[in-house]
């Protein structure tokens, strides 16, 4: 059965593929070619693995809609293996992930969600008797594809946050050479997900990376930069504190901890609940998640970013991202702020500095 399946009629269809376009940030012309596409392709077999994590990402996907998540199952996709969907269980659910391997192999997409334990041979995360990088070893480099989705899979998330007992570490770390789409957040937008895959059965590769394997059109562009209290930022107009006159009136949340000058994202275009709101919308600064290491480099939360002097309306978010990093080499480390302007001062990967001493 195709994409455009019989319980989606061709309005809601067409309505779906034009979301998709925005979402990729395609011009409006790459909607039939996206709408044929589905329509012909043969129901891609995807896997979705789950180690080391909260299921968050999942009850993430499991609010898609247009199509809804029950579309996507029945009529889109053929998930063969995913524990929090498929009907098997035990040993029959483990003989159909690996008959999944053996026939399907080159052709199916592989969805890692969940950190992947390292440390005494990985005895931290075993699912029947098998040891989660075991598991992710045989599956992701058989596959056509390999998509991570959440923070703790793109890098260790929370269960590798200090002192990380575990050896948490996120797929492209425990698996070295393996070429990965990354979807970090905590947990990632459904629509990111949805788009990803369908940039894959359109185009029949993954879409363009920045430097840590994640989606241009996803990733590409700063909270800050799109962010609808950018105006308040510019004008110097901060909440002061949680509930004051100025956090009613939706005024920048900087002062509060927010993370947005140091995290790309596309929340503020692609939003919750479809479409409805946002973290920021809702009055909470951004947290960075999306970030490697924002666990540990971004708590507390609600600490603000160190003073930069030039704020207001002549200061580019860059600027601001900048000043931030010359403050934090002798205050607090900005894990995601000092990455992002790293890769763009040098265009080969550079290691992550140590850990701050200034943790709280």
């Amino acid at each position: 059965m195709s994409f455009a399946a019989d319980s989606l009629d061709r309005r809601t269809f067409i309505t779906f593929c034009a979301t998709m376009a925005a979402t990729l940030a395609l011009p409006e012309s790459y909607v039939p070619a996206i709408a044929k596409a589905l329509q012909s392709a043969k129901r891609p077999v995807l896997v979705w693995l789950a180690f080391s994590d909260c299921a968050g990402c999942t009850e993430s996907f499991l609010r898609a809609s247009n199509p809804t998540v029950s579309d996507l199952i029945l009529n889109t996709l053929s998930i063969n293996y995913h524990e929090t969907l498929m009907a098997a269980s035990g040993e029959d659910a483990e003989a159909l992930l690996s008959r999944t391997v053996g026939d399907d192999r080159g052709r199916y997409i592989a969805v890692v969600e969940g950190a992947i334990p390292t440390k005494d041979n990985g005895v931290y995360c075993t699912i029947g008797g098998r040891s989660a990088i075991d598991i992710a070893r045989e599956v992701c480099s058989n596959a056509a594809a390999v998509i991570t989705v959440g923070a703790c899979a793109f890098f260790g998330g929370w269960p590798a946050s200090r002192p990380n007992p575990t050896g948490a570490v996120g797929l492209q770390d425990a698996l070295r050479g393996l070429k990965v789409i990354n979807l970090p957040g905590c947990p990632p937008n459904a629509v990111n997900i949805t788009a990803t895959l369908v940039h894959f059965l359109t185009f029949g590769e993954m879409p363009d990376t920045d430097a840590q394997s994640r989606p241009l059109f996803a990733y590409g562009t700063q909270i800050h930069d799109s962010c609808e209290r950018r105006a308040h930022y510019d004008a110097g107009e901060f909440v002061d504190a949680w509930g004051d006159e100025a956090h009613r009136k939706g005024w920048c949340l900087y002062k509060m901890g927010c993370k947005g000058p140091g995290t790309y994202h596309n929340c503020a275009s692609v939003r919750w609940n479809d479409g409805t709101s946002w973290p920021i919308g809702a009055g909470h600064g951004c947290i960075g998640c999306s970030e490697a290491g924002f666990w540990d480099e971004n708590t507390p939360f609600y600490r603000r970013l160190p003073d930069v002097p030039g704020f207001g309306v002549q200061t580019t978010a860059n600027e601001v991202g900048l000043g931030i990093v010359a403050v934090t080499a002798t205050a607090v480390a900005v894990h995601g702020v000092i990455s992002i302007v790293r890769d763009r001062l040098h265009p080969e990967p550079v290691d992550p500095p140590p850990p701050s001493a200034g943790k709280s």
